[in-house]
């Protein structure tokens, strides 16, 4: 991959489809310029933590991303940790965009639900509804595991959809939108601005697809890097224009009583539902872009846990012919094969579930990149993060700020019974597996030590193959 199938792959994963159903609850809970000020402190995050990420792939170009940099840092309990964790947050997206697709086109086509299933949090289920989640399911992980080239090849295309829509709606702020809608500019206080911020991990999760699949991609490692960070600044101005467009098109009634506010926003500010239509298929190019990005990024890091002995062999296996991490592919598939089955509340579920285990994922990542400072300052850094440990610290105690927002009594803690299932059912399936990963120390042969002990303890989950083949 190059220089723009990585930006493609790594925007596109971000983007996904939250802009399309949050950005009207972003508008009532904090008003469009809370919301963007929401989004400016979050980006401003993020892109300390992507500071942190871009020097670790510059120095450790290997598949696996954040699995390989803890494992180095920290040790193999913690890489298992870390890892784990990411696993969830990002089959969470994978299986939100199953979800988002179906009900998306029925803002397209409101007569398609028939023959209904059950009621699931209570919302009908519907046996078409399903078929649509469940079909896209299939076909996603088909082109993934048929190779990175055509999943690549698709993103671009997918991304460049997405970018027209971007550049529809801009304009037609100013063809037909009113600071008069925008008012009140801010609304909930400080309660509102949380409510939009801890979405931030869910929505900018993406970029660390770039380290997931660091090994099947063709640039100057420090290229690498300064992809990573570009990639993060482009998704922090798309999200900030969403809603600060869509803010202009929805008078405040209008955006009370709207399902899709990005939609209907699209439709007021060129006074045409036909435009509303034009941004809900802009809309499912982004769901197809972010399904893309984390399958991809998903695999990769499942496949990197089975290559140090963390998981069953059976996840490391590649394909004969495709060389790609078939059964991790499969595996995530049929999970979001599943998602589909629990109907819409299943969208909330997750952005709150798979924030949590992205939040854990980036504070050591973080906490690895200030130890690999003190322990290993002679490491070859071909891009070298601005603030050196100083931005370590800062972006491990913000992303924890963020985590705190999740917990029990704060405005967006987890709710009950749903989402502490996920996480709760996640965690214990972790701990099963953590006690059966070798104690291998922190160093620059970790992973290779790490294959080496599960070989001699007579475990069968190391792989033999450590690597994806690059696709140079």
């Amino acid at each position: 991959m190059g220089t723009r199938d990585i930006l493609a792959i790594a925007f596109g994963a971000m983007i996904g489809f939250g802009w399309i159903v949050l950005t009207g609850d972003f508008i009532r809970d904090a008003g469009t310029l809370g919301s963007a000020l929401a989004f400016v402190i979050g980006g401003f995050i993020i892109l300390l933590i992507a500071l942190t990420y871009a020097e670790l792939v510059s120095a450790m170009p290997q598949v696996g991303g954040e699995h390989q940099y803890v494992l180095r840092a920290i040790g193999s309990r913690a890489a298992f940790i870390c890892s784990w964790a990411l696993v969830l947050g990002y089959i969470s997206v994978v299986a939100f965009e199953a979800v988002a697709l179906p009900q998306t086109l029925l803002y397209l086509f409101p007569d398609m639900l028939a023959v209904k299933l059950w009621t699931v949090a209570g919302y009908d289920v519907y046996l078409s509804w399903v078929a649509v989640g469940v079909g896209a399911s299939i076909l996603m992980t088909y082109v993934n595991y048929r190779g990175v080239r055509p999943a690549a090849v698709f993103q671009t295309v997918a991304v460049a959809f997405l970018l027209v829509v971007g550049l529809a709606l801009i304009t037609g702020a100013f063809v037909g939108g009113s600071v008069s809608n925008m008012e009140p500019l801010f609304t909930g206080g400080i309660g509102g601005i949380i409510a939009v911020l801890v979405a931030v991990p869910f929505l900018f999760v993406g970029f660390d697809v770039i380290p997931q699949s660091a090994e099947e991609i063709n640039l100057p490692y420090r290229k690498i890097g300064v992809m990573l960070l570009v990639s993060v600044t482009m998704a922090v101005a798309w999200y900030i224009m969403i809603v600060v467009t869509v803010g202009a098109g929805l008078t405040p009634d209008v955006l009370a009583d709207t399902e899709l506010a990005a939609a209907d926003g699209m439709a007021g500010l060129w006074n045409s539902p036909t435009m509303g239509k034009v941004l809900v298929i802009g809309g499912i190019a982004g769901i197809l872009t972010s399904w893309n990005g984390f399958l991809i990024g998903a695999s990769r890091l499942i496949f990197a846990m089975a290559a140090s002995g963390m998981l069953p062999a059976w996840f490391g296996k590649l394909h004969p012919k495709y060389k790609t991490p078939s059964n991790a592919l499969l595996f995530i598939g049929i999970l979001s094969v599943m998602a589909p089955l629990f109907g819409r509340s299943t969208l909330g579920w997750l952005v709150t579930a798979g924030g949590v285990s992205l939040i854990i994922s980036y504070v050591m990542v973080a906490i690895s990149f200030v130890i690999l400072r003190n322990k290993e300052p002679e490491m070859e850094r071909p891009f070298r993060t601005p603030g050196g440990k100083a931005t370590g610290y800062a972006a491990a105690i913000l992303a924890t700020g963020l985590g705190i927002l999740y917990l029990p009594g704060m405005p967006s803690a987890l709710v009950w019974p749903y989402e502490w299932v996920i996480v709760g059912v996640w965690t214990v399936a972790g701990a099963i597996f953590l006690s059966r990963v070798p104690k291998v120390g922190p160093g620059p042969e970790a992973h290779a030590y790490m294959v080496k002990v599960a070989k001699e303890r007579g475990m069968k989950n190391a792989s033999a193959e450590a690597t994806l083949p690059q696709d140079k």
